[in-house]
């Protein structure tokens, strides 16, 4: 029932900026935890930035000081603000949730940065 939806991916250039968001839907009866995830052509899936509910933030040394991670109770929605982008940030990004006990995946959404 629950499920996670994203939306903000797309191209940009070297330097740009994008924003993904990630909105619950279903029967929501708590949140947890939310974060974004990553994998990159040939790489590992790694963890990029979480939130908890108490709005604490932890981010990948990689993109620290360039992502930040949000969240709008009100929304059930999670943000990802992106800032002076680089190549190597180009990957499939998911968001994940904790939510009532259980843990939930997005879709993905390409994030493709040019040079």
């Amino acid at each position: 029932q629950v499920q996670l939806v994203e939306s903000g991916g797309g191209l940009v250039q070297a330097g740009g900026s994008l924003r993904l968001s990630c909105a619950v839907t279903g029967s929501i009866f708590s949140i947890n935890a939310m974060h974004w995830y990553r994998q990159a052509p040939g790489k590992q899936r790694e963890l990029v930035a979480g939130i908890t509910s108490g709005r604490f933030t932890n981010y990948a040394d990689s993109v620290k000081g360039r992502f930040t991670i949000s969240r709008d109770n009100a929304k059930n929605t999670v943000y990802l603000q992106m800032n002076s982008l680089k190549p190597e940030d180009t990957a499939v990004y998911y968001c994940g949730a904790s939510i009532g006990g259980s843990y939930y995946w997005g879709q993905g959404t390409q994030v493709t940065v040019s040079s």
